[in-house]
């Protein structure tokens, strides 16, 4: 069995493994997660058997396909502790999502799945580029949700120093940076703009700051928001990739040397893509949804999950294990304008080319009358805020709503706004999008 040294400059053996090395692996930790998972979650027992399956029906990696899908609401059904696979006595940690659309997502952990995931997010910022003494700012939110804590096991199982920031306080965030002056920065892409605004504000010039690496997830970003933060910040922008119901951030990361697309970690994560309409297990390259099987956690198995996620599975580079393609959308957060189809990634990459325009937007979705209507807000550029007159923005906002039905193919009505007018929750996440059309009127 190939052993993990997460610690130190080092990489995991698994890292570099031949493709038969990694297959072999994988199997063998499937069999013992779908057997785990059969004899000890009775859900999964039920759905298992429902559909015909069972454990030892799993030969090869692509018999996988023959066991059924997991899905949120799943998780919902089964709240609080029916997915659990261990006595709740051995669970040593419990996170949970914000809970915002029905009961909340509980996810749980033993002693050696806390071990595993800080070995994971540990590789995650080994191949972002970071390094043991490293000093690591951490403005990820901390308490259920899994970003903060999951960072923060990981970069001390690194050997790097953590600056336990959290979310918020955004005029303190650059106070410490400026003053520890620490390497390395984890926190939304959303959230990193406006820390760098807020050093512009404060005098500072984002570029000559300490920090040099900045690694980014919790939230979809675009290839144009990457250059921004990079030029802007004078660092290197990685992408990391995780959620709570696989495990929470690490699941996969970027590599600082190639900078293209997150590399799963397929000794704990197996990823499929499929059809989101069929379910069909597509090859690899194709575009698609992209589902999740645990190969090694305890306390709470996660069989074929479906992220809703839409990418691809694209062929390794930097490191032996496949990488993720940029995440388009989500299967189930398209948006359906008067018969359009619409993702907030193709109107933020419109918002990006108006030099004009921050990233910090939000879309809503609206009844009118009914027709669903889209309305778009933006805010212009900090530094531009106090020069722009009510006439200068409504040419913005005319531009825009001209570029997005030109390109998009559906009309909107576009506001421009102040820095700091579009809200950033409290784990620093935007919420990009709002539906309002089924909100009665009062």
């Amino acid at each position: 069995m190939l052993k993990e040294t997460t610690q130190g400059d080092a990489l995991d053996a698994i890292e570099t493994a031949s493709e038969d090395e990694l297959r072999s692996v994988q199997l063998q930790r499937l069999k013992w997660s779908l057997q785990h998972a059969y004899d000890n979650v009775a859900h999964y027992k039920e759905s298992f058997d429902a559909a015909g399956v069972h454990p030892d029906d799993v030969k090869q990696l692509s018999d996988l396909s023959k066991f059924p899908f997991t899905s949120k609401q799943d998780l919902r059904d089964n709240y609080p502790f029916g997915l659990f696979a261990v006595p709740r006595r051995q669970v040593s940690r419990i996170h949970a999502s914000s809970g915002t659309t029905g009961k909340p997502t509980v996810v749980g952990y033993t002693a050696k799945d806390i071990d595993t995931w800080a070995n994971v997010v540990a590789r995650s910022i080994r191949a972002a580029g970071g390094r043991a003494g490293d000093m690591l700012h951490n403005a990820f939110g901390y308490g259920l949700f899994t970003g903060g804590l999951g960072i923060h096991y990981g970069a001390e199982r690194l050997g790097c120093t953590v600056v336990p920031m959290s979310g918020g306080q955004t005029e303190k965030q650059v106070q410490l940076i400026r003053d520890f002056e620490p390497r390395i920065i984890m926190v939304t892409p959303s959230y990193m703009l406006n820390l760098l605004d807020e050093m512009a504000r404060q005098g500072m010039n984002p570029a000559e700051s300490s920090l040099k690496i900045g690694i980014f997830g919790a939230e979809p970003w675009t290839g144009a928001m990457r250059s921004e933060i990079e030029e802007r910040a004078g660092i290197d922008a990685v992408d990391i990739y995780g959620l709570s119901e696989v495990m929470g951030p690490g699941v996969a990361c970027e590599c600082v040397e190639s900078k293209d697309g997150p590399v799963i970690w397929e000794d704990h994560f197996y990823p499929e893509i499929i059809d989101p309409v069929t379910g069909e297990v597509l090859p690899d390259g194709s575009p698609g949804e992209l589902v999740f099987t645990s190969l090694s956690k305890e306390a709470m198995p996660i069989i074929r999950y479906r992220t809703r996620d839409l990418t691809a599975l694209l062929p390794p580079t930097s490191r032996a294990m496949r990488r993720m393609a940029k995440i388009t959308g989500r299967s189930d957060d398209m948006m359906i304008v008067r018969g359009v189809n619409v993702f907030p990634s193709q109107i933020e990459e419109l918002i990006l080319a108006m030099p004009k325009l921050s990233p910090q937007y939000q879309l809503t979705l609206l009844r009118d009358g009914h027709l669903d209507s889209l309305a778009v807000r933006v805010e212009a550029r900090a530094e531009l805020c106090e020069s722009l007159g009510d006439g200068d923005r409504a040419a913005l906002a005319r531009e825009l709503q001209h570029r997005i039905k030109t390109m998009v193919g559906v009309s909107t009505s576009v506001s421009i706004l102040r820095t700091g007018e579009i809200p950033v929750s409290a784990t620093g996440k935007a919420k990009r999008v709002i539906d309002l059309r089924n909100t009665p009127k009062a």
